[in-house]
């Protein structure tokens, strides 16, 4: 992702390249590991990763003054996430015929706030640890580049600083809340609601839910704030979120009709990168890698830890096979994006070439024209 910046090689050629690769070894790998394998390249741009791989990119094209640097500082996040997913497809090979079996787990119930809280609090070290682990490589590179080439000034030093501290905090505390309450509530939902007088109901309750949890995603912020302005407001907040909004809606309702009906996951993911791929011959370069890292960013903390257990809790309720078919929400959480984004890119393409080909009114010399 980095050479491409700095190399002046278009991304569609990369991606074509990279998810040719990866259809073929899914077509020869384990179809156990498939769900699981897709889900990978969504669930590793998390909030640690995405905002900082998409700062780096902002950074490093910013060295270039060509007419492409603009297009090149995108793209990382959704390179990136091809990695995890051709990692877990070798597995497939290596690890041939492997049966997984996933234990229904309950949600825990507390006498009072003194065992909730101590519940919390067991959770807290390996939670500090993790993140530390996660934080620490970041830090010591930017103390080393600090201390030998960057030389900021004292105040914008404590500054960085300060914020990596706000961090690792915030880390923290999102983790502990996620693993000892958000999960199994999610997990709970999605087998009550599947297996109670509402089931009816499941369709339309997960679409609001993709709807709204998109926007609470840390890195979606990040991006939407970006590109508005890298593009100088052509692409604003607004418009990006509403686009991520409908992909996240939709994708839920898919992994819904998946999980009822057991259609294997490559009859979703296979004609969608198609057509997200084809896509990127009609728009403008700079939408393509602002919607595949727009997949990478909206398959975050919120669809790893609430909406996949939840589809989880309806395989449950229906009996179904978590590991093939629960699994494979992310993926179709970060594949969607792909495609509603650059159908933007393609409508206000269009838009504005219709603008263009307008003609000027032309007035004559004995024409008035009024202007107020």
């Amino acid at each position: 992702a980095m050479l491409r910046i700095l190399l002046g090689v278009k991304i569609r050629y990369l991606l074509i390249g990279s998810y040719l690769l990866v259809f073929v070894l899914a077509f020869f790998s384990d179809p156990k590991y498939l769900s699981v394998a897709f889900d990978a390249g969504g669930v590793t741009t998390g909030p640690m990763t995405a905002p900082f791989i998409i700062s780096l990119g902002v950074g490093v094209s910013s060295i270039r003054s060509d007419k492409n640097a603009e297009a090149d500082s995108f793209g990382l996040v959704g390179l990136c996430s091809i990695g995890p997913i051709l990692a877990v497809l070798l597995l497939g090979f290596i690890y041939p015929g492997k049966e997984g079996k996933i234990a229904a787990s309950t949600v825990a119930s507390y006498a009072n706030t003194v065992e909730m809280s101590k519940s919390y609090l067991r959770s807290l070290p390996s939670q500090m640890e993790e993140v530390a682990l996660a934080l620490l490589p970041v830090m010591l590179i930017f103390l080393v580049f600090q201390f030998f080439s960057l030389k900021i000034r004292f105040l914008r030093f404590i500054r960085i600083l300060v914020g990596m501290c706000f961090t690792y905090v915030g880390l923290v505390v999102f983790l502990v809340g996620v693993n000892v309450g958000f999960s199994p509530i999610g997990m709970m939902l999605g087998r009550k609601i599947a297996e109670g007088e509402v089931s009816f109901w499941l369709i339309p309750i997960v679409a609001l839910m993709g709807w709204f949890l998109v926007a609470a995603e840390p890195a979606v912020h990040t991006l939407t704030e970006q590109v508005e302005e890298i593009s100088a407001g052509a692409v604003s907040t607004k418009t990006m979120k509403l686009a991520l909004s409908v992909a996240v809606s939709l994708s839920m309702v898919l992994s819904m009709v998946r999980i009822q009906t057991g259609i294997p996951i490559l009859y979703f993911v296979f004609p969608g990168y198609l057509f997200a791929l084809v896509l990127t011959f009609f728009v403008p370069p700079v939408f393509t890698a602002i919607a595949f890292d727009a997949g990478g960013v909206a398959s975050g903390p919120m669809a790893a830890t609430f909406m996949l257990p939840f589809a989880m809790g309806v395989c449950m309720a229906k009996g179904a096979n978590l590991l093939t078919e629960a699994f494979g929400l992310v993926s179709l959480v970060a594949m969607l994006p792909l495609i509603t984004v650059q159908l933007v890119g393609l409508f206000s393409q269009i838009k504005k070439k219709r603008g263009q080909a307008a003609p000027e009114k032309v007035y004559k010399d004995t024409d008035i024209i009024e202007l107020f």
